[in-house]
């Protein structure tokens, strides 16, 4: 629900009623990851995808029915070797799509959610998607690391559910869970879908170069809350870099010392170093290279890679941390603009996240998109 939250809210706010569909479970090769959702306006506009195009006439028809009846639906979507010219996912997936109608009636908490979400805090929807009672379907949960809003009318679904949705909000994870119909741990007849709203991850972008601005602009548009610090007030201004959530003049080794003792730099976290400058780079790296973060890429050629990593040895960095630097920074794309530069970089931040090779999939056989988690 993350892509169609803004324009769900709006709808909401001047008392609209919408259909939304919710991508709940994929199975083998799906597009569109648990908790992509599609918008299904009264005026019959679209907002958000499910799947990628395969799928979307057969939800937006389902989104409709939902609105007028007021009645939630599961539904599957695949293709089976009897049924192959049915509505479904061409890559050969499967997923299951949980359609709902949507006003300020039927989800009252959808202010709270959308404040915590624009604040920054961690929250979790907790909606039951599957029940034998039909009064049931629908009913949310909020979830937050230290309170939730909301219920199931059952003490024992709510510890369970509470619990549960717990453990995928601290791991980032959206997800379907099973239980029995009164929440028992191992039992059939209930499933609930915990959507997670996480801050969005940080991409720090060091040093306040023209590769900066275009690397600030793809760090947006992977979704990433984008910092450019630069220790040089001249250069690290706002209206150079305006793609950027935040241009900081500090000495880099010493702000990113200071966002970690503050708790701002979590396992998710991308460094970019484009420096150019031992003065600049060796201590900043020093700190990075000490840190639990998701990445950490430094710009330069063979040369001065090879100076920097003599540098640190020098300051005492080990071998393990060193394997953990990308040098030189980006995928091998034959990149030469800054543009395609922050492609490159940004290609190999996705490839390590995700476990790619960085490899042309023409070239390879097996899956496109790997298997997914239910």
């Amino acid at each position: 629900m993350h892509d169609v939250l803004d324009e769900l809210h709006r709808r909401w706010s001047e008392g609209e009623t919408v259909g939304v569909g919710t991508v709940v479970a994929t199975f083998s090769s799906a597009p569109r990851a648990p908790g992509a959702a599609m918008l299904v306006a009264a005026d019959g506009s679209a907002v958000g995808s499910v799947s990628g195009g395969c799928v979307e006439g057969a939800v937006y028809e389902l989104a409709q029915q939902v609105v007028e009846n007021s009645t939630p639906v599961l539904q599957r979507y695949g293709v089976s070797d009897d049924d192959a010219f049915a509505v479904g996912l061409t890559c050969g997936g499967i997923i299951d799509i949980f359609v709902e109608r949507v006003d300020r009636e039927s989800m009252p908490e959808l202010g709270e959610l959308v404040t915590s979400v624009r604040e920054g805090r961690p929250v979790a929807v907790v909606t039951v998607i599957e029940h034998a009672d039909p009064a049931l379907l629908g009913r949310r949960m909020l979830v937050w690391p230290d309170r939730a809003s909301g219920g199931f009318g059952s003490e024992r679904i709510d510890d369970a559910v509470l619990d549960d949705a717990r453990g995928l909000l601290a791991g980032g994870r959206s997800a379907t869970l099973h239980y029995g119909p009164d929440g028992q741990r191992r039992g059939e007849g209930m499933a609930v879908f915990v959507n997670t709203f996480e801050p969005r991850p940080r991409m720090l972008v060091f040093g306040a170069i023209d590769f900066a601005a275009a690397m600030a602009r793809m760090g947006t548009f992977l979704g990433y809350e984008v910092t450019v610090c630069d220790a040089r007030p001249v250069f690290a201004t706002k209206t150079r870099f305006p793609e950027a959530h935040e241009v900081v003049v500090d000495w880099p080794h010493r702000y990113l010392a200071a966002e970690a003792e503050a708790g701002r730099i979590d396992g998710r976290t991308v460094v970019t170093v484009l420096t150019h400058d031992p003065k600049f780079d060796v201590p900043l790296l020093e700190v990075a290279l000490s840190l639990d973060v998701g990445y950490i890429g430094a710009m330069g050629s063979r040369r001065t890679h090879d100076d920097r990593i003599a540098r640190l040895r020098e300051a005492g960095v080990g071998d393990v941390e060193l394997k953990r630097l990308a040098s030189p920074i980006g995928l091998d794309l034959g990149a030469r603009t800054p543009e395609e530069t922050a492609v490159s970089i940004g290609a190999e931040i996705i490839a390590q996240r995700w476990g790619g090779g960085g490899r042309r999939l023409s070239d390879l056989d097996g899956r496109i998109h790997g298997e997914q988690e239910r």
